[in-house]
């Protein structure tokens, strides 16, 4: 296995397309413990000895995580935006200096590889995306190239914080920013490299830092010291699941498809997938599904008994009465609502079915079902064409 090797002055190289994270110098601050070995988050803290704190922080004031194992590359080149428009599921080609957005790669059949963040700046695609599967998407972006003036390549020297809660606004004089914060998926460069961008999640306040890998003790000692409190990947993790936004590998599995995971939507619906263009691979389910189906699956939260014994492990099934409805997602405990869980669950099941997740009872949250009782545009144009 590749290995993704790493020191104090010599940051991570990817060596081939798959990549082991090493631990993040953060885990170095007092009271952080690590995430489970094996686990996606096993190189950063999963939390800093008050988890439920951590998530309050996050909510009400401002909490900052390590997601510095994020995969990190760039694209240079003045095709870069209209190239990247061709091969994935968002609409980008016109996008803005300082502007981000999300995005999937998909494929043949328009099941979901790849999801990742990306932020054009200065003349710079910066991309983000999860560890493990960041040198696969790196290869195939490089595979895709062919004659555009485009250029994908690592950037292993940067790494990604997060910061949470309505108390960012206070810590712009900690980051060198004089202006404002950004909107929603917009972005403002940091004097000391790299830049600041909003996203419409997993908070109402949330914005992440890709910064120079080199600058991550010191920028996260200047944050906390200005009143950011350190949250693990619980907190984070916690809040998405709560927010209802997947994450590709845990939450997804080799059948997903887009609209089972709410990823339908262009920049301004805070989606990953715009169904206004096509030219890119697996676009044909995506349209199919959009004009003339329904997905199969639809990812729900569910509520899990708090009094069982054990825990449920991502990729067991969900069952009723038995039988096999549905795939369990990330199971994590929330400060507000306990246990709860992310799962894919057939469509025809109703909220109210009583569900068993692993050794533990669970109840599908009734907002968290998607109302798709309208029907498709295709449907209608086939039905009208047939007189009924």
């Amino acid at each position: 296995m590749a290995r993704l090797q790493h020191t104090r002055d010599h940051p991570p190289r990817v060596e081939a397309v798959s990549v082991v994270v090493v631990p993040s110098p953060i885990l170095a601050v007092p009271d952080a413990v690590a995430g489970a070995p094996g686990s996606p988050d096993a190189a950063v803290a999963w939390h800093y000895g008050d988890p439920f704190a951590e998530q309050r922080a996050a909510t009400q004031r401002v909490a900052i995580v390590d997601r510095s194992h994020r995969f990190v590359l760039t694209v240079t080149g003045a095709e870069r935006l209209s190239w990247l428009h061709t091969i994935s599921s968002q609409h980008i080609a016109n996008l803005g200096d300082r502007q981000s957005a999300e995005d999937l790669d998909l494929d043949l059949n328009g099941r979901v590889l790849h999801h990742f963040v990306l932020t054009d700046i200065d003349g710079t695609l910066w991309i983000d995306t999860e560890a493990d599967r960041g040198p696969t998407l790196l290869e195939f972006l490089r595979k895709m190239v062919f004659w555009a003036d485009a250029k994908p390549e690592a950037a292993a020297d940067h790494a990604v914080l997060s910061l949470l809660g309505p108390q960012v606004s206070e810590l712009t004089e900690a980051l060198g920013i004089t202006g404002p914060l950004p909107g929603i998926y917009q972005a403002v460069p940091l004097p000391g490299g790299g830049f600041l961008r909003r996203m419409p999640w997993p908070t109402d306040d949330s914005f992440d830092l890709v910064i120079p890998r080199e600058q991550l003790d010191v920028l996260w000692t200047r944050l906390t010291t200005a009143g950011a409190q350190p949250a693990g990947m619980w907190a984070f993790e916690a809040l998405r699941v709560a927010a209802r936004r997947p994450r590709v590998g845990l939450d997804t599995d080799e059948r997903t498809i887009p609209h089972e995971a709410h990823w339908i939507g262009g920049i301004a619906e805070h989606g990953a997938v715009h169904l206004d263009k096509g030219c890119y691979r697996g676009q044909e389910t995506v349209a199919r599904v959009h004009n003339l189906g329904k997905p199969p699956r639809h990812l729900v939260l569910l509520h899990l008994d708090g009094s069982a014994d054990a825990r449920p492990t991502p990729g067991e099934n969900v069952t009723a009465g038995g039988r096999a409805v549905g795939r369990l997602g990330t199971v994590i405990d929330h400060y507000e609502f306990g246990p709860i869980a992310l799962a894919l669950i057939k469509r025809t099941i109703p909220a109210d079915t009583a569900l068993i997740a692993g050794p533990t009872a669970a109840a599908i949250d009734p907002d968290s079902v998607p109302a798709d009782d309208a029907p498709q545009a295709g449907r209608l144009a086939v039905d009208r064409l047939r007189g009924r």
